[in-house]
């Protein structure tokens, strides 16, 4: 059983980034109905979720390192609580500024530690099968846009939004404590490794026990700007688009049945990706990702109509979807896995300063020039700038197996 623990670690993370994530990023869903319903800005709403990434990125460093001294299951237990209170006092926020404070802060906070603890967790558990066990811990946020992003928004309907946000968080909190007890450390952390891989010519640094040596590293800073790029490229285009259809005229549940599309291709990404990674290489798959990215987004501009959406919700859904998981594998291949969620907390902590700037980004784009096209180029020269700096990963050189011989996933 030990042996193969790590297959309930990775489904075990999947539903909890599911829940975790669909109720942070149903954002979008909520926009309409809460502008209409307060006369608050699409540019202040939209700022909640620009300080929600911002909170999610430094309470990530923070969860990230927490979670390499006391493991990823009280990590994720205490940072239920904090999102669920965070969704109970938004959604009953009288104020815009209480609503950015509740939502961005406290729930954004809160979803820093569903990202590296649990993935730091999960590559702990495996030497082979790595790229396809984080590509399916990864597909509970892919799930998360077809069940609870859909689920907010036939409760918005039905009891409007401020008791569909309660009800999400209950409903969530219900769902978070009881599997956050599956997740268990790795059975070798704490314990004397050698790593796996380090990068060619520089391999006292990668593998080195101290964080202040790691940043320094060019693996460190490549990786940071890559997914810094990656997700400024493609958060104003996700957050936004469901307002876009809506405005070509399509409705509501129609609208957020682009997150739905989405998702399911993400699903399919995630696994291909995974598989792909596993034996083409990181690197290779990341950039043809990255890519596909830049070329969906840019699409957007061209479009109009609800059968167009959805045809490139299903492409753009599988290009991020599929690179988003990536990252925690090029990590464990550079770096030590006693530093594992600090590295990933790090790298995490930039990349939301860039998921920071879509929605609030978005928001000031259509407020003063009353079209989103200007969101959707200026993302895709971000997603081409993400291909490029990922070209300049420097590929990994084996080692032997770390730790022979102790029970790892297969």
């Amino acid at each position: 059983m030990e042996r193969h623990y790590g297959w309930v670690v990775v489904a075990a993370g999947a539903a909890i980034t599911c829940v975790a994530m669909g109720a942070m990023f149903s954002l979008p869903v909520y926009l309409k109905p809460i502008a209409d319903d307060t006369g608050w800005t699409h540019a202040g709403i939209s700022a909640a979720m620009t300080i929600g990434f911002l909170s999610m990125g430094l309470g990530g460093f923070f969860w990230g390192t927490l979670s390499d001294r006391i493991g990823a299951r009280p990590v994720v237990l205490i940072a239920s609580l904090l999102m669920a209170g965070g969704l109970v006092i938004a959604s009953r926020a009288q104020h815009l500024l209480l609503f950015q404070i509740a939502y961005g802060g406290l729930v954004g906070a809160a979803g820093g530690a569903f990202f590296a603890p649990i993935m730091a967790a999960t590559v702990g558990w495996f030497d082979r099968n790595r790229s396809l066990a984080v590509s399916l811990v990864s597909v509970g946020a892919g799930v998360a846009p077809m069940i609870v992003t859909p689920f907010a928004s036939l409760l918005i309907q039905s009891y409007g939004w401020r008791n569909a946000m309660l009800m999400i968080a209950l409903g969530a909190l219900v769902i978070l404590l009881p599997t956050a007890l599956l997740i268990r450390r790795p059975p070798l952390v704490g314990l004397p490794m050698n790593a796996d891989t380090v990068p060619a010519g520089d391999a006292p640094d990668s593998t080195s026990t101290s964080f202040a040596s790691v940043v320094k590293t060019p693996q460190f800073i490549v990786l940071s700007a890559t997914f810094f790029l990656c997700c400024a490229a493609h958060s104003g285009p996700i957050f936004h688009t469901v307002s876009y259809a809506m405005i070509c005229g399509a409705t509501p549940i129609a609208a957020a049945g682009i997150y739905s599309v989405e998702g399911v291709a993400g699903l399919f990404g995630r696994l291909f990706f995974g598989l792909a990674a596993d034996r083409l290489g990181v690197r290779k798959v990341l950039v043809a990702g990255l890519m596909l990215q830049a070329l969906g987004i840019y699409s957007y501009v061209h479009i109009n109509q609800i059968d167009q959406f959805y045809m490139l919700a299903a492409v753009l859904g599988m290009a991020y979807g599929g690179v988003m998981p990536l990252y925690s594998v090029m990590a464990r291949d550079y770096f030590n896995p006693q530093l594992m969620g600090t590295v990933l907390g790090a790298a995490g902590m930039i990349s939301c300063v860039g998921m920071a700037f879509g929605p609030i980004g978005g928001g000031w784009l259509y407020d003063t020039y009353g079209t989103y096209h200007w969101l959707y180029i200026a993302s895709a020269a971000v997603g081409l700038g993400a291909a490029a700096m990922a070209l300049a990963f420097p590929p990994p050189v084996r080692r032997e197996e770390e730790a022979e011989g102790l029970p790892r996933a297969a």
